[in-house]
């Protein structure tokens, strides 16, 4: 049994544990917490597991619930494990570092299961897929600075900067920031999949910090490269300083190909493809069409619009539309003919406004990406009032030791 207890105090001093209240822990909830009760009270509960006897350290009180950290594990589960890292429990970044990796799939699953259970009323068994390196696989990684201008990540729910020297989740590839002071903060540090580095930062960089290139957070450009290509084969991709991409460096490909495996995309069909970003998907869609089809790439950011159109310039069946998924369904005169499918990948928030004008566009199937498994139940829910019903899902632990979790789920529309 690895040692339980010590890692999770650390940091925390002047307090005599032994007079600090013990939980029986309950399920995990979404976010990376597990939910126990405290004198009939709701206490959610970081950095223990379901089936602990844990002693516990409040952190935060509401009318509704309390916070805590577990900082003594009495009775441990045999999923716990010795964290590969020295801050675990300290630092706010990572949320399951004490967690056997195939047990954080299976936590991952339940919160999967049980928003869709609890917001959108469906009983689903949910499977969440591994995608390897589990370790050394962020490769964006926007670091904070303590006052004397070291890089570090803040506490969980705290403005407080841990000084971090190394992140066993960081891709080894990435510029150095750490071994350096700044003289503020953030600090952005990017890999590409081809192999550029990029820092994104407004303040002074240090002469001997080897990067390809330097990018002001303000926009201006600093020195070297400010924009990065990223490869998912065969296709090519722009992508400027800060713009988005997925950070795990399999995620790209594992999308695409869920994607297309949900869509079914057919030659000559007309495809929405709604908060399309740089065009990752975009791309991929084009190439099921084909000549005869379209692809209505939607991306509201004025950025990674541009970068859409850096990447595929050149596609005939592809038009891009730089405005809000919204003003596109009200707006765009390709979209007021209808699609045949819709793909949409929207923000962490979801896409509550926009899916009546989804529903509208009278798509046969709607592939939902979603990096928020609420955001996608409610929106599973509403899309069900306007005549969609959720077929296939797929879970994928893309973002390991982390309460993150990626969905691509299949909404039919029912005749």
């Amino acid at each position: 049994m690895p040692s339980v207890g010590s890692w999770a105090r650390a940091g925390w001093s002047g307090v005599n544990e032994s007079s600090l209240p013990v939980v029986e822990v309950g399920p995990v909830a979404h976010g990376g917490s597990c939910v126990a009760r405290l004198d009939g009270q709701v206490v959610f509960v970081r950095h223990s597991l379901p089936g602990e006897r844990v002693r516990i350290r409040v952190t935060d009180t509401s009318k509704r619930f309390l916070r805590a950290d577990a900082v003594e594990v009495l009775e441990a589960s045999p999923d716990r494990v010795e964290p590969p890292c020295a801050l675990a429990g300290t630092c706010g970044g990572c949320d399951f570092q004490h967690v056997d990796p195939a047990a954080q799939r299976r936590l991952l699953a339940d919160v999967v299961a049980e928003q869709l259970s609890r917001l959108a009323g469906i009983e689903r068994d949910v499977v969440v897929e591994e995608v390897r390196p589990t370790l050394g696989w962020r490769t964006r990684v926007t670091w904070s600075t303590t006052p004397d201008g070291r890089p570090g990540l803040r506490k969980h729910r705290s403005h407080e900067v841990v000084p971090v020297d190394h992140c066993p989740i960081a891709h080894p590839d990435l510029p150095d920031v750490t071994a350096h002071r700044w003289d503020s903060g953030p600090v952005e540090a990017i890999v590409s999949s081809t192999g550029q580095r990029l820092v994104v930062t407004d303040a002074a960089v240090p002469a001997e910090l080897d990067v390809d290139g330097v990018a002001g957070t303000d926009g201006h450009r600093r020195a070297g490269g400010t924009r990065l290509t990223e490869h998912v084969a065969p296709h090519d991709f722009t992508v400027t300083g800060s713009g988005f991409w997925q950070v795990h460096p399999e995620a790209a490909r594992t999308l695409v190909d869920a994607v297309l495996d949900a869509a079914e995309a057919r030659p000559g069909d007309r495809v929405a493809d709604l908060y399309a970003g740089v065009g990752l998907f975009t791309a991929f869609l084009a190439d099921a069409v084909g000549p005869d089809g379209l692809v209505v790439s939607v991306e509201a950011d004025r950025q990674g619009a541009r970068d859409a159109r850096r990447s595929l310039h050149g596609r005939s069946e592809v038009r891009l539309v730089a405005d809000s998924t919204e003003g596109a369904l009200r707006r765009d005169p390709a979209l007021a003919e209808g699609v045949d499918v819709v793909v949409l990948d929207p923000p962490r928030t979801g896409a509550r406004k926009a899916v009546p004008g989804v529903a509208a566009l009278g798509a046969r199937r709607v592939v939902y990406v979603a990096c928020d498994p609420a955001a996608l139940a409610r929106d599973v829910a509403t899309f069900a009032e306007h005549g969609y019903r959720l077929g296939p899902l797929r879970a994928f632990a893309l973002f390991p030791m982390t309460h993150h979790v990626e969905c691509v789920a299949v909404l039919d529309r029912v005749d």
